[in-house]
């Protein structure tokens, strides 16, 4: 059975909006704050410019209030950006909470469709672009919006000519400043591409140095190399020249604008006047604002862009937040009713495929209580199949998989390591101590469960040879492959199972190793149900059970 939590990006960035709601609030006031402060200065300037210029003495509460707003509107500004970083951390902390979540309740099906590069982008480059968002993106473009439409407000009462220059020359600065970002981050992106071919190279050429030298190839390698490195340089010299353009454009364009206007406010045309004319505090004033408008012009592009960045983000996590998950198995019976008359394991009928390509097909057979029984078959016969069924991790297509009469998904989540220990070929290593690899962090198995899984392992002069014993930091190189796979059956037998599931576990052991394996397995094995895969007759276990992709199963 699987299920779908209906969870987007959304949801999750108004739970941490609600969950925080007086950081929320506060970037909310130091946002109106920075822009309603910023207009201050310019005005108490112009001011006392005029008092100058009347020849009048500035009274000193005058410069105090201008050089305190300044500060304020400093103070402001650093606030608004450290709020909105601490709350871009909380939306990322939450998103790779959730997306962690997720990804833990997936069912195997939608785990092994996904690539792993494709899943390490959704919690690293996906999730970074969303904290963009708030950091440089939304609520930065909605404070530089609400400062350029605040300036030329004010600018309005103080200058109404200058305010209709602006207006007409902001679209064309502004789509200036897009054509430039564009090409800068187009030069950018072949950079790292070129970078990257570049670093790759060096160890490409260094793992097959050999076959470089028998075949002569060095100069061929090293004109490769030469053109990846041309090519960064070409796309950094892009990047370099707009980076170079850009700012004395915007200078030129600054020192235009203020000239014209300073130019027809000296007229002398009372018309003109009308519209440009102003006082040397005025002018002063607008100055002031002319500079602060074209910072705001300039960061509205990066912004659209990293909103930009941050809708495909948002798109690729909510694709990812869409796929089906296991359902969470707390109700229904628990599978350690043991009835005597009724078989530990059934396959009634089952049919199970992936996508269109059927493996098992009409598959019947039981396992009594005590059973230990070796599947056998060719390769791509649905063997390790038939155990993730068993398993839960996958569902039949038709038919049942029973384990005790119950539907082997429906076992409660709780009762499965106590019902059946899973071994796989290889080890996979957690991080932690020896211990650590035995229990899985599961609290209810106590120490002499660890020590006695151990001992029957043939694992415990080992591990008591360690200089910490139990309380060893497991490294790959702490234990032999057979005794790591040794440990893989401890891991399994721990929480004394009921059912023993094997996965041809001696599959890459050598024969002596494999005895020793095998040993072991007599020892765990005993007075269990064991359902091995095995393609050694040595490894049988039991009696067998043939499975092909024709009809049922046939024992033997």
């Amino acid at each position: 059975m699987t299920q779908n939590k209906n969870r987007q990006v959304r949801n999750v960035i108004l739970e941490t909006i609600e969950k925080w709601k007086g950081l929320s609030v506060g970037i909310l006031c130091t946002v109106v704050g920075a822009v309603v402060f910023a207009l201050i200065p310019p005005l108490i300037l112009a001011k006392i410019v005029d008092t100058i210029t009347a020849g009048q003495t500035v009274a000193f509460a005058g410069i105090l209030l201008y050089f305190v707003m300044l500060a304020v509107t400093a103070f402001m500004e650093s606030a608004r950006e450290g709020l909105l970083i601490v709350f871009g951390q909380k939306v990322t902390h939450a998103l790779r909470s959730c997306l962690m979540e997720k990804f833990v309740h997936l069912t195997a099906d939608n785990i092994n469709k996904q690539e792993p590069g494709t899943v390490v982008s959704r919690f690293v480059g996906d999730v970074d672009t969303v904290e963009n968002l708030f950091t440089s993106g939304i609520v930065s473009m909605f404070a530089d919006v609400c400062k350029i439409v605040s300036i030329l407000i004010v600018i309005w009462f103080q200058n109404p000519g200058l305010t209709a220059v602006l207006i007409l020359l902001l679209p064309f600065l502004f789509l200036f400043t897009r054509h430039v970002q564009k090409n800068m981050l187009t030069a950018q992106i072949e950079n790292r591409r070129a970078v990257g071919r570049a670093s790759g190279h060096v160890p490409e050429t260094l793992h097959n140095i050999r076959t470089i030298h028998c075949l002569a190839k060095e100069d061929y390698m090293e004109e490769r190399y030469d053109q990846y490195i041309g090519e960064s340089y070409q796309a950094m010299e892009r990047t370099n020249f707009y980076d170079a353009v850009y700012s004395p454009v915007i200078l030129i364009l600054n020192a235009i604008v203020i000239a014209i206007v300073m130019l027809l406010s000296a007229s002398g045309n009372p018309r003109i006047l009308t519209f440009f004319g102003m006082s040397a505090g005025t002018a002063v004033a607008v100055i002031n604002y002319i500079s602060q408008i074209f910072t705001p012009v300039e960061s509205l592009g990066m912004e659209i862009q990293t909103i930009q960045s941050a809708a495909a983000g948002i798109h690729r996590i909510n694709e990812f937040f869409a796929l089906d998950e296991v359902t969470v198995r707390n109700a229904g019976k628990g599978a350690a009713e043991n009835i005597a008359e009724r078989p530990f394991v059934e396959f009634r009928d089952v049919t199970f495929g992936y996508d269109s390509h059927v493996v098992l097909n009409h598959v019947s057979f039981k396992v009594m209580d005590g059973d230990q029984v070796t599947l056998l078959g060719r390769t791509g016969a649905g063997k390790s199949t038939i155990l993730k069924l068993l398993l839960g991790l996958y569902e039949p297509q038709q038919g049942e998989v029973m384990i005790h009469g119950v539907p082997a998904a429906e076992i409660r989540d709780t009762s499965r390591r106590k019902l059946f220990g899973y071994v796989e070929q290889s080890f996979h290593l957690v991080p932690g101590t020896v211990r650590d690899q035995i229990t899985l962090y599961d609290d209810t198995i106590s120490e002499n469960q660890v020590r006695t899984a151990a001992k029957l392992t043939g694992l415990e002069s080992a591990i008591h040879a360690l200089e910490k014993g139990y309380d060893t930091q497991c490294t790959p190189d702490l234990f032999s492959q057979g005794q790591w796979q040794l440990l893989s059956i401890a891991r399994a037998a721990a929480a004394q199972p009921e059912l023993l599931l094997l996965d041809e576990i001696t599959a890459n052991l050598d024969a002596e190793t494999e005895k020793a394996i095998l040993q072991a397995l007599k020892r765990v094995a005993a007075n269990r149900t064991v359902i091995s895969i095995s393609h050694r007759t040595s490894a049988e276990m039991g009696r067998t059970i043939l499975i092909g992709e024709d009809a049922s199963a046939c024992e033997s």
